[in-house]
């Protein structure tokens, strides 16, 4: 793998001999991540942004991954949002969706191309008004791809004419959960025509809990490669599986309940998506405030705002002067590092960030890895909101995330 986005993963994910067991499934990851993986976010922009609490002066770095949040971020109008990412295919989508917002003619153009993502206008449209305004790379990926993919699949942006959300690695995987809950006799759908918090759970018990129980889950729930298409690493999986007494499976079956039954399904994006592969296009009300009527001159006018790079966290850091950031997301990143890679992105925070700024992050298991990883002087300029932090993941729509943590540096 000789691309930008392969160099990236190989040092992010490499951390074991080649032949070794874990060595190899860290390799297999890599080889299955360097592709098109999440055709959405899967963080609650609704808990970043009570944790971040941006302000008109902000100068925010994140991690791009589907581009959602970095357009639901924007909204608030922070003074720059650099948006980065070692995956470039998310890029490109990250880079379509802002070309859709400045160039296509009216919000209900933008609403079809990716609220409901499954009308063939939504071609027509990419070629009459959007194509021209990527970059070679974007349209690479949306209009090209290699050999294989134009003898045998045909260009990407085909997907948005039958359901994108059906689409990518992520979208695979809930397509292939769904079949097997069908066999299973599990109706997932159900759940999105609940009225109450109580139907939700009755619904929950009848027709999503029998799914743990399948014996294709209970024999493959605790394996590592049933959990890349979700972009979840071998160290990832390793911090879950210390965390959890009672096997994977019941922690999944845990998670699953609380996106399923602690939040109204009329409002929850994640539970449609999870559970019916769409948003809410009748009502409009389970769907990213980035795809929302009313935000959508806000966003056209603030695209200056944002920029995109095709890098790594800490190689971004490095080529910034002093005191030049204070808002940070880092998604689930540093699941995937060393304890000394941590330390070297936390150097970088402490000398690019100013005093009070704001580090979110999240984990698949409880704890904080920053506690472990850094030394005790570079520890003692973050403040670690520890309470505010496990509120906040209580609130959390996603619910698939075991910590959420916010630091303030001193």
């Amino acid at each position: 793998m000789n691309s930008p986005t392969a160099r990236f993963l190989e040092g992010a994910v490499h951390h074991h001999h080649p032949l070794s067991p874990r060595g190899l499934s860290e390799r297999v990851f890599t080889l299955w991540f360097n592709s098109f993986v999440y055709n959405q976010i899967w963080e609650d922009p609704r808990v970043d942004l009570k944790a971040l609490a941006l302000t008109p002066e902000s100068r925010m770095l994140t991690i791009s991954s589907g581009g959602c949040n970095v357009l639901n971020y924007l909204i608030h109008k922070p003074a720059h949002i650099q948006a980065v990412d070692l995956n470039r295919n998310h890029l490109c989508l990250l880079k379509l969706k802002l070309a859709a917002i400045e160039r296509l003619p009216s919000y209900e153009d933008f609403f079809l191309f990716f609220g409901c993502a499954d009308d063939q206008l939504n071609r027509y449209n990419y070629f009459t008004y959007l194509a021209e305004h990527l970059d070679d790379d974007s349209r690479e990926f949306w209009e090209r791809g290699g050999i294989w993919r134009r003898v045998f699949w045909g260009p990407r942006i085909k997907y948005f004419t039958k359901n994108f959300y059906d689409y990518a690695k992520m979208g695979y995987f809930i397509r292939f959960l769904h079949i097997i809950g069908r066999v299973g006799n599990c109706k997932p759908s159900r759940l999105l025509s609940a009225s109450s918090r109580a139907e939700q759970e009755e619904i929950f018990e009848e027709n999503i809990a029998p799914f743990f129980d399948h014996w294709f889950v209970r024999a493959t729930g605790n394996m590592p490669l049933m959990l890349y298409s979700l972009g979840i690493p071998p160290q990832q999986f390793s911090a879950m599986e210390s965390e959890t007494a009672g096997g994977l499976v019941g922690l999944y079956r845990e998670r699953v309940k609380r996106l399923a039954c602690d939040f109204p399904i009329a409002e929850n994006y994640f539970g449609w998506q999870a559970f019916g592969r769409s948003y809410d296009r009748a009502a409009r009300r389970a769907m990213p405030e980035y795809l929302k009527e009313e935000n959508f001159s806000t966003l056209r006018e603030n695209l200056h705002r944002i920029s995109v790079k095709n890098i790594t966290l800490i190689e971004y850091m490095q080529s910034q002067p002093d005191q030049s950031i204070d808002r940070f997301n880092f998604l689930d990143s540093q699941d995937w590092m060393k304890p000394e890679q941590i330390a070297e992105m936390w150097t970088e925070i402490a000398r690019v960030g100013k005093p009070g700024s704001r580090i979110v992050f999240r984990t698949a298991a409880t704890s904080s890895p920053v506690e472990t990883a850094l030394p005790p002087s570079l520890r003692q300029k973050f403040d670690y909101k520890e309470t505010l932090s496990r509120a906040l993941l209580q609130e959390d729509r996603s619910a698939i995330y075991g910590g959420f943590h916010l630091y303030v540096m001193a």
